[in-house]
């Protein structure tokens, strides 16, 4: 008996170590965990969700038009983050930031969807009020109920290698049209995207996939 325990306490690190390994691996190429702290998405996700995010795909640009997708602030969208103050419960943050379970704070993202790829020509509005994708007019049903497609008016040519993106809370997301003077024209890189947010996974009561947009899936690239 004593030589099962003292067996078992030899193997406990490598134990530990193997699974922070998994871990890194996990996160930094196929899943990785993030929270929902505004309303720029409502109602597709809402404020104090956790969304699984696939980055798998984005590691070969398979983000496509529809896409909810999470990227890394691409041009000071976002303020700068404060520092937090020492103690045991930065301790436990910084070890959940480690392993993936939480994002790291230094690395801001944000959460979008994709409404325009490499080569579209975006349009808002028509005479219906809905946005035009390389001439095509989209349903949306996504929209926050009330919003409209949107209050500014744009007519945007997404170049390669960048999207477009926009939150289904139209009236609440500083987005794509907010940023048209940064360098990047309000265009997010490919290289900032980081996933595809495919399913809430927290609270139990919101569980489920989140869907891509059927009408932009549908729209054809253009060459």
């Amino acid at each position: 008996m004593a030589s099962r325990k003292g067996s078992t306490l030899r193997e406990l690190p490598i134990l530990v170590v193997s699974a922070l390994i998994l871990s890194i691996i996990i996160k930094t190429f196929l899943i990785q965990f993030f929270y929902i702290p505004s309303g720029s998405m409502e109602n597709t996700l809402l404020v104090n969700d956790r969304v699984g995010v696939n980055k798998f795909g984005a590691l070969f640009s398979e983000v496509k038009r529809g896409d909810v997708v999470v990227f890394r602030d691409p041009a000071d969208w976002l303020p700068p983050v404060t520092e937090e103050s020492a103690g045991l419960g930065k301790v436990i943050k910084d070890s959940l930031v480690f392993v993936g379970v939480l994002p790291d704070p230094a690395k801001q993202f944000l959460i979008k969807r994709i409404i325009g790829v490499g080569g579209d020509r975006v349009v808002c509005c028509n005479t219906e009020g809905k946005l035009e994708i390389n001439g095509v007019p989209v349903n949306e049903p996504y929209i926050y109920p009330g919003d409209a497609a949107s209050e500014m008016k744009f007519d945007v040519k997404v170049p390669k290698d960048f999207v477009w993106v926009m939150g289904d809370h139209r009236g609440a997301s500083a987005d794509s049209r907010f940023h048209t003077d940064d360098p990047n024209k309000g265009m997010v890189p490919l290289s900032r995207v980081t996933g595809k947010a495919v399913v809430v996974i927290w609270p139990i009561s919101n569980f489920g996939l989140i869907e891509r947009g059927s009408d932009l899936a549908k729209i054809p690239l253009t060459k």
